[in-house]
């Protein structure tokens, strides 16, 4: 194998450890915040951190056992390397990342008269289920088109995050507006890629091809089959980029959401029952006392 594709290969597994310890790290500090975080906001992050294992253990799949999925190519001739058992892991940990943030938005609204937040929660779902069903019909018929399409679902629902962290940022005490200006600063990079390099390159891609597609079941039979191991950097070059962002950036933020403060309005636990804001700029002492 090439020594560019070698320590591509290398920095990916290398990462993929990191953020398995990075993960563990976040669930300590959920354990630490637990006694000071509203009920709701403890089960709602309990429950984020869960779905980030599902996403980290996805991505340190996939970064171990890379694969092109429409060119049906892969770095190592193993086993497990299939199109379909790769996009079956991208598929469960997409969505799991999806409903991170359908979660964290969820609770943003609850007591908040956002109607831009409650929408885009309910919306995040649909959207990425929609793209994970574009995106295996892409990948089984080799229509880069469908791929576009796929990716620009995600760039819908990444505008909707974004509006809707907006949205947050009245009103909000200085700690959660720190908090939000750094998502949003993230979501904004994650747009601008989208629009600017990854769906023109799936477009560009397309015409290149002809605009010529597989018919469903000769697709399905090829992603069973085990990959076609291709050492080629040429192979590689133009999907090292996103991969690479894909299995850093976007692990860590799926990561940092676990440790968001509460960003709705609770009951406190005391027994007068008062609804309280969280109080994310004092140690997310949002219902600590009665």
């Amino acid at each position: 194998m090439p020594v560019e594709l070698t320590v591509w290969n290398a920095a990916l597994c290398a990462f993929a450890i990191i953020n398995v310890a990075a993960w563990i790290s976040a669930r300590r500090r959920l354990q630490r915040r637990a006694a000071v975080l509203p009920p709701k906001v403890v089960a709602t992050r309990r429950a984020m951190l869960g779905l980030s294992a599902i996403y980290v253990l996805g991505c340190a799949f996939r970064s171990a056992l890379p694969m092109l999925d429409v060119q049906r190519i892969c770095l190592h001739d193993t086993l497990l390397s299939r199109v379909a058992v790769g996009r079956g892991v991208a598929t469960i940990a997409e969505l799991a990342f999806v409903a991170q943030w359908a979660l964290l938005l969820r609770e943003a609204a609850e007591g908040q008269d956002k109607s831009i937040v409650a929408q885009a929660h309910r919306a995040l779902l649909p959207l990425g289920v929609a793209a994970e069903i574009v995106s295996w019909l892409g990948v089984l018929t080799r229509n880069n088109l469908l791929h576009a399409i796929e990716n620009s679902l995600w760039t819908l629902g990444a505008a909707l995050v974004l509006v809707a962290l907006a949205a947050l940022l009245k009103g909000a005490d200085p700690r959660r507006r720190r908090m939000v200006a750094v998502v949003i600063v993230a979501v904004a990079g994650y747009l601008v890629f989208m629009v600017a390099v990854d769906v023109p390159m799936y477009l560009q891609r397309w015409h290149a091809s002809g605009e010529t597609t597989l018919p469903l079941a000769i697709g399905m039979a090829e992603v069973l089959r085990r990959c076609v191991p291709t050492p080629l950097v040429a192979a590689w070059r133009e999907d090292i980029p996103w991969l690479t962002l894909y299995f850093t950036a976007g692990v860590w933020l799926s990561i940092a959401l676990v440790d968001a403060p509460a960003l709705g309005v609770h009951r406190a636990s005391g027994a007068r029952g008062a609804r309280v804001p969280a109080l994310g700029s004092n140690g997310d002492r949002g219902a600590s006392g009665g």
